[in-house]
């Protein structure tokens, strides 16, 4: 197994077509963005134990009683811990585990991925059967996580070396996947459950054992599908330009010396900026909409959100469920849309359309709000999620562009801790404002107003620290001995 694993055995021979890489990435990526669902077991998950009802614990019962109750169910904040465990782990585990992987090969790190994630959910399962909300956080909180962590990264470096000449849409590719893998797992995890659901059972047990079992072998077929080129490998009639934009390198820049630099911390605070204004809103569109616009979406113009009867709330809800999906669809095309279109104008001409116009929709949000545009509204928040993945397929191809593509994957997963970062502070400001405001007496459809105007201040500093990037000093690159002895300790590191 060590051998079959080794970087040395997945060298492509000549030949070989670039073009079968993308789809083992999507695998791997399609698995892991399951991560996004994972909401469609919080319902079921909080009547494990009552079945058709919930049986709540005790006041009285402290939280690391609740750690250990098998008696009475799960709260729906407290299983929502994983999914704040998922972020933590993926940034933390892609910044600890990136320089291995450059080293151990992408094929040994889907293969791990392919095992925490995989045995995260039957770790997952056993603690339902035991009714241990410590087991789902571990199991698919935090090693769970680490195989998203060590998932997501797997494909970047190997993609941008296979792709010199089109990076972002390369890219692009396979972290679409990772946008779109709720859209695939949580309407399998749905007929799942019913199909599992007993009088004695909500199912989720069951489904966490097929669901873990289809990744594992969806993701083990990633990996092993995963080639690599030889050093200096180009494609065949691809000449680079004689003229380099000033922010592309051919060079190298060690990862033990890009995280020194100061491009690596304004990419830094360019990676967070954007994803936090995203992931507030992704976080409560549905919520959002309804308050927004109350009866107005259900032909009661007039009627706000909280005089709405109990069906009428029900028929509100399924039109900010359908808006959250549509948002979705929006947040891959993005993906690939904007990462493509990023090889033709430049990463850096990229991030500043993001920054410039996705400030300007956002201030024009309270106007749509205010004037009962729901279409206008709508529109505003599909183009803002097409920048915010967007920024996430593209970030790989500019860390390339400006430290080289020897370190590129371990550059990236220590990036990753800005997604993190961007998970706390975007949920943070969004809710805590919001909740601010309605506590001063403001109405709930105006209660996003000033969280909006609080994201355009966060997107003009984003504008500046992209701005203020300039190529990497002279004194940061790897000199051509360096290069070839870190390529000398890759082979070594493969044959051992």
């Amino acid at each position: 197994m060590p051998a079959l694993l080794a970087r040395e055995r997945i060298v492509a021979k000549p030949g070989f077509n670039r073009w079968l890489v993308p789809p083992a990435a999507l695998a791997i990526h399609l698995s892991i963005g399951m991560a996004y669902g994972f909401s469609v077991f919080w319902l079921p998950l909080s009547r494990a134990v009552g079945v058709t009802q919930p049986i709540p614990c005790p006041d009285s019962m402290g939280f690391l009683a609740r750690m250990f109750a098998s008696q009475c169910d799960w709260k729906i904040s407290t299983l929502g811990w994983m999914y704040t465990l998922f972020f933590v782990f993926l940034g933390s585990s892609a910044a600890v585990f990136g320089r291995w992987l450059e080293h151990a090969g992408p094929r040994k790190a889907g293969v791990v991925a392919a095992f925490c994630w995989g045995g995260g959910f039957l770790l997952s399962a056993l603690g339902v059967h035991l009714h241990q909300i410590w087991l789902l956080w571990l199991g698919s909180g935090i090693i769970g996580g680490c195989g998203l962590g060590l998932g997501y990264i797997s494909p970047v470096s190997t993609l941008i070396k296979w792709f010199p000449d089109r990076r972002g849409m390369a890219t692009g590719m396979a972290i679409m996947g990772f946008g779109g893998g709720a859209m695939i797992g949580a309407p399998l995890a749905d007929i799942l459950m019913k199909h599992y659901a007993t009088a004695a059972s909500v199912g989720v047990k069951e489904t966490f054992l097929t669901m873990g079992a289809i990744y594992f072998v969806a993701m083990l077929a990633g990996a092993f599908g995963y080639r690599v080129p030889p050093p200096d490998w180009k494609p065949a009639g691809w000449v680079p330009p004689v003229k380099q934009g000033s922010m592309i390198t051919s060079r190298h820049v060690h990862v033990d010396r890009a995280w020194r630099t100061p491009q690596f911390w304004l990419l830094w605070g360019v990676l967070c900026l954007n994803v936090s204004a995203g992931i507030g809103v992704i976080g409560m569109a549905s919520p959002m909409i309804q308050e927004v616009f109350g009866g107005r979406l259900i032909e009661l113009p007039g009627i706000p959100f909280t005089q709405l009867g109990e069906a009428q709330k029900a028929q509100l809800a399924t039109v900010g469920a359908a808006f959250a999906a549509l948002l979705s669809l929006f947040n891959i095309a993005g993906r690939i849309g904007w990462a493509s279109l990023s090889d033709v104008i430049g990463r850096k001409r990229t991030y500043l359309i993001f920054f410039a116009l996705g400030g300007a929709l956002y201030a024009l949000v309270p106007t749509a709000g205010q004037g009962g545009n729901v279409t206008l509204f709508v529109a505003i928040f599909c183009l803002i999620l097409t920048m915010y993945g967007g920024g996430f397929a593209t970030i790989p191809a500019y860390l390339a562009d400006i430290f080289g593509t020897q370190f590129v994957g371990a550059i990236h997963g220590r990036l990753l801790t800005a997604w993190s970062a961007a998970g706390v502070l975007g949920p943070v400001l969004v809710n805590y404002i919001r909740e601010f405001q309605i506590d001063r007496g403001v109405p709930a459809a105006q209660a996003y107003n000033v969280t909006m105007y609080v994201l355009v201040a966060l997107l003009v500093v984003g504008f500046f620290c992209n701005l203020a990037l300039r190529p990497v000093a002279e004194r940061h690159y790897m000199s051509e001995d360096e290069l070839s002895s870190e390529r000398g300790l890759v082979a070594a590191a493969s044959r051992a």
